[in-house]
């Protein structure tokens, strides 16, 4: 997906948002299935069917602006093994992932029902103005500016 940032002189610097969206491509599988649905215009709220799958099966990550869920259901010795006539209920591992705009927090989950519930909370991100000074380039120096970082 190098067609993005590669050959567009305005999009400086794009090159980790391109890396985030080619993994969102990748993870394109249709389970489990979901909605994002807006509460209210600051609220969203993304729910998943995981029918039987229990809390400690989930796990829910943010990384690198980017949502993970994963279900893995944890292995019981004690129980034997099932025989299945039919098995129509999936009970395989996945992992969802969503990308999160600048501003957008996780702050809660909760599982209901088989369906787990993620709330998300979208905050206007501040707008940051910085002024550069101009400065006269010498002519001993032919070096490159240098940068001050302040953290």
């Amino acid at each position: 997906m190098a067609f993005l940032t590669s050959n567009n002189p305005f999009m400086l610097g794009f090159d980790s948002l391109e890396r985030m969206l080619d993994r969102a491509a990748k993870n394109s599988e249709n389970y489990p299935p979901y909605n994002i649905e807006q509460i209210d215009p600051s609220h969203l709220r993304i729910t998943i069917a995981v029918a039987g799958f229990a809390e400690e099966d989930l796990t829910i990550e943010v990384e690198d602006k980017q949502l993970i869920v994963r279900g893995q259901h944890a292995e019981d010795e004690k129980t034997p093994e099932h025989q299945y006539l039919y098995r129509g209920i999936a009970a395989r591992q996945f992992q969802r992932s969503f990308i999160l705009a600048d501003g957008v927090e996780v702050i809660d989950a909760h599982l209901d029902n088989g369906l787990l519930h993620i709330d998300l909370e979208q905050n206007e991100p501040e707008t940051k103005i910085r002024q550069i000074k101009i400065s006269k380039k010498s002519e001993k120096t032919s070096e490159k500016p240098k940068v001050e970082k302040k953290f």
